[in-house]
């Protein structure tokens, strides 16, 4: 994938999207190899990568310095979180903001929610700025939604999250993210709308999906969400693989006479 017109013609022709979040130079090369679609450097990187709690501790150098790594191995197509409160910020540092994104190597952001941001998205991408929104739950709220926890459960939230999925498309977004929501939501949503949806624990109705990269290879042994798949079982691997190499250099199998010269 290498712009954005190709998220709309896969929507048309009922091919679903593929989407993982990385961080860095090693990932990215590796899915620069692989058949995924597109890459999210998401502002998740702050509690992967760093162990923060949340994503708020994300900030615009992180991102940008992210973004870089990520971009150095790959030329697939690369979306970028714009960090907590940075487009409320003023219009001046906003725009600073996604230039430093794009320079380091992002083809468009992701702005989570609707509310207070419509007039904001449709400037963005009138002045040819790919926006990506974000809806349902949205990390960055965390501390207003109570904790991470489905949404759009209740008539209210479920019809406010579908009217929101409109907005942003008038607005001007080539795509929506809709987390943690009923499938039953994302069906419709994804049903009524031109652009396509990128489902995390939204169900298989969406017109694609993209997950974390360390939760699909089982990184974390104490993170198990119900939406998260474990293609690997990582942290067994590698701590395998570690045991193992420090019991060779214990007994002095490591390094080999092969190994030495």
């Amino acid at each position: 994938m290498k712009s954005i017109l190709e998220f709309g013609k896969m929507k048309a022709t009922g091919k679903k999207i593929s989407v993982v979040t990385c961080y860095d130079f090693w990932s990215a090369k590796i899915i620069d190899d692989s058949n995924i679609d597109a890459v999210l450097v998401g502002d998740s990187g702050a509690m992967v990568m760093h162990g923060f709690e949340t994503t708020i501790n994300a900030e615009i150098n992180m991102m940008c310095y992210h973004v870089a790594a990520v971009k150095r191995a790959t030329k697939k197509f690369i979306i970028a979180d714009l960090p907590f409160l940075e487009h409320k910020k003023g219009k001046e540092n906003l725009f600073n903001s996604i230039d430093l994104l794009f320079k380091a190597g992002a083809n468009a952001i992701k702005i989570e929610g609707a509310d207070g941001n419509l007039e904001m998205i449709n400037e963005l991408t009138q002045s040819g700025i790919p926006v990506m929104g974000h809806l349902g739950l949205v990390p960055q709220s965390i501390n207003q939604l109570g904790g991470y926890k489905k949404q759009g459960s209740n008539e209210k939230s479920f019809n406010k999250i579908f009217d929101d999925s409109l907005k942003l498309q008038d607005a001007g977004c080539f795509s929506i993210v809709l987390e943690m929501v009923p499938s039953d939501l994302s069906k419709k949503i994804t049903n009524k709308l031109e652009i396509p949806t990128i489902g995390i624990g939204a169900g298989a109705e969406t017109d694609g999906q993209v997950l974390v990269l360390t939760d699909l290879l089982g990184m974390d042994k104490d993170f198990h969400p119900k939406f998260v798949r474990k293609y690997l079982q990582g942290y067994n691997l590698i701590l395998e693989a570690l045991n193992t190499y420090n019991d060779d250099v214990k007994k002095k199998n490591f390094p080999s006479l092969r190994e030495s010269n």
